[in-house]
Parts: C-alpha cells; structure tokens; sequence
C-alpha cells in the first residue's frame, strides 16, 4: 500500500483539526557528537503541536473525540494520573467542541495545583479523584451511569486514548512522516497504555516499511505491553477493514522495559541525564515521565553501539513538558 492510497483509506474517518500541519522533524548534531557519534539521529517534536500544548495524545484524539461528536456525546469521560497529559488533552478537546469533560485521576486532591492539573482546571473539567490506579475504570463505569442518568450522553475514552481508533491517528502519523523524510530505519519512542506504538506498527506494516519502531517503556512489563500492542493493531486493522492476518507480519512490536528505574513517573540517573542533554544540546525539552526515560534508551542504546554509522534513528518526541512545572 503506498501513503496516498493510506491516507485515502484513512480520510473515510472523522477527523478534528487538532494537528493541522506536519510536526516539525529536525536533527540533533550536538548530541549526537556528545554521545560521540554513531547513527545520524532525528527528532520528530509532536510536543511543538499547537494544540493544548501538544504531544501524541492531540493525534489521538483528533479522531476519537471527532467520533464522539459525530455519536452525539456531550461530555468526554477519561482517566489518568492527577499530571496526565491525555487527560488534559481530553479536557481541552471537550472545551473546543463545547463538551463538558470528567476526569478520573489516581491520587490525593493537589492541595494547589500546578502544571496539567492547573490546565485541566482553567479548561473548566471536573475531576474526580481515586486512590490507586485499579479504581480509575470502575469509577468511569460509575461516572457514565451516572451521567446517563441524568439525560447526559457521555462518551468514555480508554486511558491514553489507547483504543484502535486512537491508534489509527498514528498510522495517519506515518504517512506524515514519509511525506517529510524517507523512511527512518529506527523509531524511538517513550510507550505506556500502547496505543502509539500499535498505531507506529501498523502504520510501518501496511506501508511496507522496514523501520525498526522501539517503544521504550515508562511502567509496565514489556511482555505485558506487547499484549496490549498487539491486540490494540488488530482492533485497528479491523476498523480499516483490513485483514489482520494479511498485515500481522511485518515490523515487530518491540518494547523495552529497562529503563523504567523504580516505577512510573519516578525519575532514575539515567532520564535525569537525558533531560539535562536534551536541554543543553538541542534546546529540546522532555518530560520526566514518558519521553526522559525514551532519550535514556535511546541514549544507552547509542553508547552501546547498538545501532550502526549508517543509521538514521529517529526519536519521536510525544509531548508531557507540562510536567516540568508540577
């Protein structure tokens, strides 16, 4: 399948003008000559997004809340961490539609808020807080009977809009990117709920590319991402309306889950590191939970020669610098 055939299969589905133009690709010289050379390395910056303040969750819900427009929702009902980047986005999408949103968020009530909490407060959603991250599901469940019942027609999004229509923002991703450079032989990304990288794997299988696409984990176990991944892709492809068999194949789901340290969002040596390089070198700002520990491994795998002089990798920049300021 070429890029134009893609997007033209792609253009069938709703779609909100979050992103407008291609994020921005630049290369990174100075911190490649820091690690002391190796593969040509790039950056695709999806944290410069213009919409409330980017990142991979805008690409997203690009399509999802779209989809919730067209079902005739009026409020957005998602989860997350109390500094969640998609449920900020989620929040910011609710208010450009004129939707309300009700965030679920794991953890004690900010006594002031700061950074995505503040934003999701000046966006006007409601937030409801749980203690742990295993009540967040039940609690949307809760939430969306409730609203139901009060005549709402709410519209609940799986936490990072990790959902196959989610992912499909990101096979849409890929074409973007061929229109802007030739095919990277690796991708570098911080994954998490998966739906990025489903939507980086199948994006790279249904055009045929031989691209590496190596998902750096920010919590969970690799083997349990994986399963998520791949039943993410499937879901995806269906939607396409195309056989998951045919594209099963291809480029691997392959996720690495070293660089972690103690546990989501805590930050180890390593990510520290990549925050403080990233900043010096290339004026390039990360987050600490997500994309500091994906420079971290993208980093070690440099040092370590685990890609060639030859190489072009590229490092997808998925946004969260709000949390700087938490």
């Amino acid at each position: 399948m070429t890029a134009a055939e893609l997007r033209e299969r792609l253009s069938k589905f709703p779609s909100l003008p979050f992103v407008g133009a291609a994020s921005p690709i630049e290369p990174m010289p100075r911190l490649a000559e820091m690690l002391g050379g190796g593969p040509r390395l790039l950056i695709k910056r999806d944290d410069a997004i213009p919409f409330a303040f980017g990142g991979n969750k805008v690409r997203k819900l690009a399509l999802v809340a779209a989809d919730a427009r067209a079902n005739g929702a009026d409020t957005l009902v998602t989860a997350g961490g109390i500094q969640s980047n998609h449920a900020r986005a989620t929040a910011a999408a609710a208010a450009r539609l004129g939707m309300r949103a009700v965030l679920v968020a794991n953890g004690d009530p900010p006594a002031r808020r700061t950074a995505n909490a503040l934003l999701d407060q000046l966006l006007g959603a409601e937030v409801v807080y749980v203690p742990s991250r295993d009540e967040r599901a039940p609690a949307m469940a809760a939430i969306e009977a409730r609203l139901r019942g009060e005549g709402r027609r709410p519209y609940v999004i799986p936490i990072g809009a990790s959902m196959p229509l989610g992912a499909i923002g990101f096979v849409l991703a890929v074409a973007e990117l061929l229109e802007q450079i030739p095919p990277p032989d690796v991708i570098v990304h911080a994954t998490s709920s998966g739906g990025t990288q489903a939507g980086l794997v199948a994006g790279c299988r249904l055009l045929g590319l031989s691209t590496r696409v190596i998902g750096i984990s920010a919590d969970a176990a690799a083997s349990a991402l994986q399963v998520e991944i791949r039943a993410i892709v499937r879901g995806a492809l269906e939607r396409l309306r195309l056989d998951p068999g045919e594209y099963g194949r291809g480029t691997a789901i392959e996720v690495d889950d070293a660089f972690v340290g103690d546990g989501y969002g805590l930050p180890t040596d390593a990510s520290r590191e990549a925050i403080d390089l990233a900043a010096r070198c290339e004026a390039l700002f990360l987050d600490p939970v997500y994309t500091a520990k994906a420079m971290a491994g993208l980093i070690a795998y440099v040092r370590q020669r685990r890609f060639t002089d030859k190489q072009t990798v590229l490092f997808w920049h998925t946004g969260g610098q709000v949390a700087l300021f938490a």
